[in-house]
């Protein structure tokens, strides 16, 4: 399994293999990743922030059948993960932002692998 990946920390792995050894080390830190953006909603509200800094309902509009509470609280445990920033603008009314991280900036590349793959899943699956 090959990769071409570099973090914010400036580590890169050009070729990353997976032996037996490696693979317990390989594990957490897919698990790490996973644990970060679990769920239905998360890469959905990461993906609709891509475009630029979003307010609640915006983002409850892109990320169709979320109801209100369970958007209120993917965002909430994506500030926690440092994914998202939630900004307050002094103003009346008051005008929340919800942008990226720098930090998440760097899932960019994985969403769109997933979009790659999902069309490809689908095709495969569906044939459409």
């Amino acid at each position: 399994m090959e990769s071409a990946y570099q973090n914010e920390s400036g580590y890169k792995n050009s070729h990353m293999i997976i032996d037996e050894k490696d693979c317990t080390k390989a594990m957490l830190s897919i698990k790490d990743a996973l644990e970060a953006v679990e769920g239905r909603w998360k890469l959905l509200i990461i993906y609709s922030l891509c475009s630029g800094p979003k307010r609640f309902k915006e983002i409850s509009r892109e990320v169709t059948a979320i109801s209100d509470k369970t958007l209120a609280k993917e965002l909430k445990n994506l500030q926690m993960s440092k994914l998202i920033n939630r900004t307050v603008h002094d103003s009346f009314p008051p005008i929340v932002e919800y942008s990226m991280t720098p930090h998440a900036m760097n899932l960019k590349n994985v969403l769109f692998e997933l979009w790659s793959w999902g069309i490809a899943h689908r095709l495969e699956v569906i044939g459409k």
